[in-house]
């Protein structure tokens, strides 16, 4: 049997970095597509590193017109800016990048196109967040994932275009970037600052990065999944507040000052999973709990002294 050939959008970020890893140790075939190199603790052994500008038709054309066998689009930043403040171009580029992509990739061995998705594109909607939900993003950045998902899905009904959408919920664990709020958390804790949060009253959905990786893979490899979307998290709601008191008490000290961070203008404050659709179809569920992950997740940047 062939080795497959996987092909990662955003392969040097957090959840693409663990990705690669996994891939690895299948012994998978794997390139790597990003703006920057990675950095040393990112790199992995035996992975073809592409560094281009995916919204240039000309580059991806040159670089990604071979054949592939598995695709995981996990490229874009989350960015909750207004569309007054950039979001123009910010729609753009997500779009003109997956509309890239689709245009140059050839078809003919491609087995699944993973398009990593986001829980904001179901908006203020009510919660648990169900895959059937008509979604309201409330953000530049969730439009954006929207508008992929639906191009996705009418390639599907049309061309039959082997594409799976996969929504993640919050993500985390170790390596994840400072700029991201457990890590901040965790940093403030672990070197017993006072440091400002929110009032912490938004329920939210934690995901350990392990699980999420898994789900990708499943996306990757289950049988008759096309066209579908699946919600990837724990399905439990805890309140951002909740969860700096639990980064508190396994680590033993930290100062957060509530209500010091207003706050995002029509930040949802109700945003967890339900994954019943990934569970039966996916044979997916998380199997890390909050308290397991946040000891690992803090065990890491305890240890890792250069990210503190």
């Amino acid at each position: 049997m062939n080795t497959p050939h996987l092909l990662v959008i955003g392969g040097t970020g957090f959840i693409g970095h663990h990705l690669l890893k996994v891939a690895q140790q299948k012994g998978w075939q794997i390139t790597s597509v990003s703006l920057s190199p990675p950095t040393e603790e990112r790199f992995v052994d035996d992975v073809r590193y592409l560094h281009l500008d995916l919204t240039d038709r000309s580059l991806v054309n040159i670089h990604l017109d071979e054949d592939f066998n598995y695709v995981v689009n996990l490229g874009g930043y989350i960015n909750h800016k207004l569309f007054k403040d950039g979001g123009r171009n910010l729609i753009n580029s997500h779009f003109t990048i997956i509309q890239n992509l689709l245009e140059v990739l050839p078809r003919s061995n491609l087995k699944r196109f993973v398009q990593i998705g986001s829980s904001d594109e179901y908006g203020n909607v009510i919660t648990p967040k169900y895959e059937n939900l008509r979604e309201e993003p409330i953000s530049p950045y969730s439009l954006a994932k929207v508008a992929s998902t639906h191009l996705l899905q009418m390639l599907h009904r049309t061309e039959n275009f082997p594409a799976v959408i996969i929504r993640l919920f919050l993500t985390y664990g170790p390596g994840q970037d400072f700029e991201r709020f457990l890590p901040q958390i965790i940093q403030g804790c672990l070197n017993d600052e006072i440091f400002p949060a929110s009032t912490g009253e938004q329920l939210r959905d934690f995901c350990f990065v392990g699980d999420t990786v898994n789900a990708i893979v499943k996306a990757l490899l289950v049988n008759n999944l096309e066209g579908q979307i699946f919600n990837i998290g724990s399905g439990i709601p805890i309140s951002i507040k909740e969860v700096i008191t639990k980064v508190e008490g396994i680590i033993g000290m930290g100062k957060p000052l509530y209500g010091a961070i207003p706050y995002r203008v029509g930040e949802n404050m109700s945003l967890y999973a339900e994954i019943e659709n990934a569970k039966t179809k996916l044979n997916w569920s998380p199997k890390i709990n909050l308290e397991e992950g946040l000891k690992k997740t803090i065990k890491w940047y305890s240890e890792c002294k250069k990210w503190i």
